[in-house]
């Protein structure tokens, strides 16, 4: 007997007399789904690190490695994360516990892992927030740098936790999370997917007009040869075709619950492997999107400082808040446009994605207590936010941010895909059970490449990420910080998160919990069925 079967026979027996179960929340139709995980998988990653790491990874020949990580691996777990949410009904706690009992743990990590995200992510947009004004002031004047660590976030001179509130960063923050929590308590088709309904076209409108005016620029194509001349030498470094599948792991949401999460919210006929492939290949085109915005404005700056595009080309925090103004500050009368129409990207590409990130804890609570979402939302969404309020605007909250996010991203997210691989292809052996949800109302059929892909493929080249970054960062430490304050942010959250995931798994569910008495796939299946005959019947 299955452990599901298991968990229905406990509650047949044990005084569940309502004969009742919950609808589960759902999306109304795969458009909504389809804009929604649109919305999750595009984020800041796509505008701020994918063009620098195609172009330190040879350039325009990096578009092949790029490629087959996203059809090897990029898509293949995608549809894993479709499969178990659509098939379990739940947020990865709930959903791997229905798939066995002995990985609720791994479902917490994955939780855990998008609640320390959130936390930080929500800064980075709060800063968008500001610069977007700064924009149109260049408040940051001749030197970007200075203004960013100094003027706007007074960053401590020494690496440490100070709670030294940055005013600037505060305000914007906390709005920003009132408004999050605001969208998310209206539940997923009046709060959530009309937020991505509004956000996405309007991130696709700025984000075209934003590459049109750059590409005008003098100096655009000395960006865009430097961007797309392929280096073909760079193929037979496996540390290129390592980075290809990093940057698919990272840009595409997978193996950190958020795809399971929405999955959950599909109708049970749903079309998983065709709406898997338009998240994709949307996700993708619109790295190469960015790729042409940025670094045509980057071919603009480096030819206005008489530099080369190597020397002005840089990622993540570095390209959004001091290359970028220096760009804006150079561009005459259009700067102010392109730098709003850059940080306005930034805020609702970041939007749609830290609501995400929120739905996968906010979710999974809900279902281990019984809150309703409302109560939820305010109550786990409201300790996220004073955590993110409480750490992020501070004169030490860079140095935190920065440190956090490479142990939770390059340990935490890969560790846990890995994981996740390697139990349900090996452990569990539940590969065809998950294939035949798949196939069965799904345009693209799956077969055992995709198990293949699963089981094999994929968990190597995580384990070979996994293993290269924690024996770099064990030996050289990480961005040149006190080795302590690595250890307790860096390692420390790593663990922690490890040990607070085994320990909410072993909470007991409540009595007449979701994992006992909410729809399964099967049962909702079975009731849409008999809604449809005897709709038939009446006409």
């Amino acid at each position: 007997m299955s452990d599901l079967a298991q968990s229905g026979a406990t509650v047949a027996g044990g005084g569940d007399t309502t004969g009742k179960s919950q609808r589960r929340e759902s999306f109304t139709g795969r458009g909504a789904f389809l804009i929604t995980a649109i919305g999750s998988a595009v984020g800041l990653g796509n505008i701020w690190r994918f063009p620098y790491v195609a172009y330190t990874n040879g350039g325009g020949a990096f578009i092949v490695p790029y490629l087959v990580a996203l059809l090897t691996a990029g898509i293949p777990l995608l549809f894993l994360d479709y499969a178990v949410g659509h098939k379990f009904r739940g947020s990865p706690p709930m959903a791997l516990r229905r798939l066995n009992k002995r990985t609720e743990a791994i479902g917490w990590w994955q939780t855990l892992i998008c609640w320390v995200i959130v936390i930080y992510y929500a800064v980075i947009i709060a800063w968008a927030i500001r610069y977007v004004g700064f924009s149109v002031t260049k408040a940051w004047g001749n030197d970007p740098e200075g203004f960013l660590t100094g003027n706007f976030l007074h960053v401590a001179s020494n690496v440490d936790v100070e709670f030294h509130f940055v005013s600037g960063v505060f305000w914007p923050l906390l709005l920003l999370w009132v408004f999050v929590l605001a969208i998310m308590a209206t539940g997923i088709e009046k709060g959530i997917t009309r937020a991505s309904r509004i956000f996405m076209p309007l991130l696709a409108v700025m984000f075209i007009a934003l590459v049109i005016i750059a590409l005008t620029l003098n100096g655009a194509s000395t960006g865009l040869n430097a961007l797309f001349t392929p280096s073909w030498d760079a193929l037979g470094n496996y540390q290129v075709w390592m980075a290809a599948y990093g940057q698919i792991f990272f840009s595409l949401s997978v193996g950190f619950g958020i795809m399971v999460t929405y999955a959950s919210y599909l109708k049970p006929k749903s079309d998983l492997t065709g709406s898997g492939l338009v998240v994709g290949f949307a996700n993708s085109s619109f790295e190469i999107l960015a790729g042409l915005g940025v670094f045509a404005a980057l071919g603009f700056m480096a030819t206005a400082s008489g530099k080369p595009v190597s020397e002005v080309a840089s990622s993540g925090i570095g390209l959004a808040f001091i290359a970028f103004p220096q760009i804006i500050s150079r561009a005459g009368a259009v700067g102010p446009i392109l730098g709003v129409l850059f940080f306005v990207s930034l805020v609702f590409a970041g939007i749609t994605s830290m609501i995400s990130l929120l739905e996968v804890v906010v979710a999974a609570f809900r279902e281990k207590t019984g809150m309703p979402r409302k109560a939820a939302t305010w109550i786990i969404g409201g300790v996220t936010a004073v955590a993110s309020i409480m750490l992020f605007p501070t004169t030490t909250g860079l140095n935190l941010l920065d440190v956090t996010d490479h142990f939770i991203n390059n340990i935490g997210i890969v560790g846990v895909a890995l994981l996740t691989c390697l139990v349900i292809s090996w452990v569990l052996r539940k590969l065809p059970v998950l294939r035949d949800d798949l196939n069965e109302y799904s345009s693209f059929k799956v077969n055992k490449v995709w198990m293949a892909l699963v089981s094999v493929a994929a968990p190597l080249v995580l384990l070979g990420l996994w293993i290269t970054e924690i024996i770099t960062v064990a030996s050289k430490g990480y961005g040149g910080m006190p080795k302590n304050f690595v250890r307790i942010f860096g390692w420390g959250t790593s663990v922690l998160v490890i040990v607070v995931a085994v320990a909410l798994s072993l909470v007991p569910w409540p009595h007449r919990s979701a994992i006992n008495h909410e729809l399964t796939r099967e049962e909702e299946l079975a009731r849409e069925n008999t809604q449809e005959t005897q709709k038939g019947a009446l006409l």
